[in-house]
């Protein structure tokens, strides 16, 4: 399956059914007076997101998208019935646009969670309407109003609490296969992951979090060289990174630096997010290598790394520790700051 995280769709929701012009005509009600019903409300546009879906792939073929119109008014002042709404199915994560003026119109990130996006037209106003003391008999009704017509841009961000990231061949998806039952593409030569992938890591207390192993990254990612531009988008949701540099590559304290650059040029705040720093493929190189490279990046960041290898699985164990514990302060900082917003409204 393609993985698609950009469309472009046309939408139109559904036009307002008319309203009639019709009179009471009953053998025992003399004078009936004006009887045409209201038309009923087009159709509208609904965007709903859905656990089941990872990709935008539906809409890279399918362009347009209509409602249903509501009918006509009926004699006897029956009320039209309203146009059925077009529900269009995404990926939870997904974001909106309206394409001609980029506004978000919405971020659909819950399961189940609905967005209109086209709103149906009016239905149009029978004769019934019009009765009155100076017109007993009104011969004209209104039309329904023409439904939104909107061009929207789709744009799905991965939702993914902890994100992966380094240069290619940093072994990213060895990684998130380890921790997870993601069973990515894994060979030995640059770009092997063309596509994010995702896997879920199951927490101490049973809960999962959500992985995601970002495709590999080079210097010029945020301009569009390589495959960076494409996925950078992804790294935007994500709670925490995990930087992966490859102590076994022939300057793995350039590869950092690279890499930070890349996020620090890219921006949305991708270079505040909170980092763990892993060197990896320690079953590769010697000791003296593999202590002179943590030597060299503490006195860089001022923090101390991590010593993994994701093919032996050593230490993996500590690597989470890690994760779970910046996860939980970061969650702490949420309530708290939520707590604080909440203060300042009530005063």
């Amino acid at each position: 399956m393609q993985f698609i995280d950009l469309a472009e769709i046309e939408v139109e929701a559904g036009k307002g059914g008319d309203g009639i012009v019709a009179f009471r005509r009953e053998k025992y009600v003399p004078a009936g007076g004006p009887a045409g019903g209201n038309g009923g409300r087009g159709g509208s546009v609904v965007l709903r997101a859905q656990t089941d879906l990872q990709t935008l792939l539906d809409y890279k073929y399918a362009h347009r998208f209509t409602a249903e119109n509501g009918h006509r008014g009926g004699p006897s002042n029956r009320t039209g019935a309203n146009g059925r709404d077009r529900i269009i199915a995404v990926p939870c994560g997904t974001i909106a646009y309206d394409a001609d003026t980029d506004e978000v119109l919405g971020d659909l990130t819950e399961p189940d969670q609905c967005l209109c996006v086209a709103a149906g037209g009016k239905g149009g106003l029978g004769n019934k309407h019009f009765l009155s003391n100076r017109n007993r008999a009104p011969e004209h009704a209104l039309p329904g109003q023409p439904g939104e017509t909107r061009h929207l841009r789709l744009e799905l961000k991965l939702l993914a609490e902890v994100g992966i990231i380094g240069l290619p061949n940093a072994g990213k998806s060895t990684l998130i296969a380890a921790l997870s039952s993601a069973r990515p593409k894994i060979a030995n030569y640059p770009f092997t992951t063309l596509v994010p992938n995702l896997g879920i890591v199951r927490k101490p207390t049973g809960d999962g979090t959500v992985f995601a192993d970002i495709p590999g990254l080079i210097a010029g990612a945020h301009q569009g060289v390589g495959l960076g531009n494409e996925f950078l988008r992804h790294v935007e949701r994500t709670r925490i990174l995990i930087h992966l540099v490859d102590v076994s590559a022939a300057d793995p304290i350039a590869d950092y630096q690279t890499i930070q650059q890349e996020l620090n040029a890219y921006g949305h705040g991708l270079n505040e997010r909170p980092q763990i720093l892993a060197l990896n493929k320690l079953d590769a190189v010697e000791d003296t290598a593999r202590d002179r490279a943590l030597a060299e990046l503490q006195v860089l960041t001022g923090k101390v790394s991590l010593a993994v290898s994701a093919a032996t699985h050593a230490g993996l164990d500590e690597l989470l520790q890690v994760v779970w514990q910046v996860l939980d302060e970061r969650a702490i900082e949420a309530t708290s700051a939520a707590g604080n917003r909440r203060s300042l409204r009530r005063s």
